[in-house]
């Protein structure tokens, strides 16, 4: 049985929900940690209710912090099980918030920070039905190699439109992975856009969220506020 995750909410302004956010934090850290964006995208978003669900598990290197998977070789084949152990916890999660708002995948968005992000592309590309879009920030494609394999998945609809964010300085996740993202899902003609904020380091700056919540709002084929255009 997978286990049960839930976390911090924020509710669509206009108390009537048509989108769906999901935030994913990164290792050592919990939903608090990325709730507080909803409050800057919501004005984009009135109709969009926003969720960051806690890790499943404690995180031993980082006390009262969770984590989605162990890092502790912190390679490639760790991630690639570790994101492969996590999903059905997510899937598990993304299904029952759906259902309890009346949506379905194409009102949907993942939101993901470093190990989130990694989450959230994997999950994002392998839903029987795609969301409506996944923004990763500070985060790395994992199993770039098994890409052909999710799109060849009977089921599997069109792949989410995917943005990529990542700081020049990021000393934790090392900036090439936006690149080596960006490059690998080009290969399998899933559409990716990316932002390089020029001296970041392992975070989200002004300009990171900014090009997110307009990204989410353009997914979502939302109105915009007058003199605000919208990455497409």
């Amino acid at each position: 049985m997978a286990a049960l995750i839930d976390g911090p909410r924020l509710a669509a302004k206009s108390r009537k929900t048509k989108q769906l956010v999901v935030f994913l934090h990164g290792y050592g850290a919990d939903g608090t940690d990325l709730i507080a964006i909803a409050k800057q995208w919501q004005p984009f978003m009135p109709d969009t209710a926003f969720v960051s669900p806690n890790a499943p598990d404690p995180c031993v290197q980082a006390p009262g912090g969770r984590q989605w998977f162990p890092l502790t070789m912190r390679d490639p084949e760790e991630r690639w099980v570790g994101v492969n152990k996590a999903a059905p916890v997510l899937n598990g999660f993304l299904d029952a918030e759906l259902e309890r708002h009346g949506l379905d995948d194409s009102k949907l968005a993942l939101v993901g920070f470093s190990q989130g992000t990694m989450l959230a592309l994997h999950v994002g590309l392998r839903r029987a039905k795609a969301p409506a879009g996944v923004v990763g920030y500070s985060g790395a494609l994992v199993g770039p190699e098994h890409l052909a394999e999710a799109s060849a998945r009977k089921g599997v609809s069109k792949s989410p439109a995917i943005l990529l964010v990542h700081g020049s300085e990021d000393d934790v996740i090392s900036p090439e992975a936006l690149f080596l993202g960006a490059e690998a899902l080009a290969q399998a003609e899933i559409p990716c856009q990316w932002h390089f904020s020029a001296g970041l380091g392992h975070g989200i700056d002004a300009a990171g969220l900014t090009h997110g919540g307009l990204f989410l709002a353009n997914r979502f084929n939302l109105k915009l506020p007058d003199g605000v255009k919208a990455r497409t």
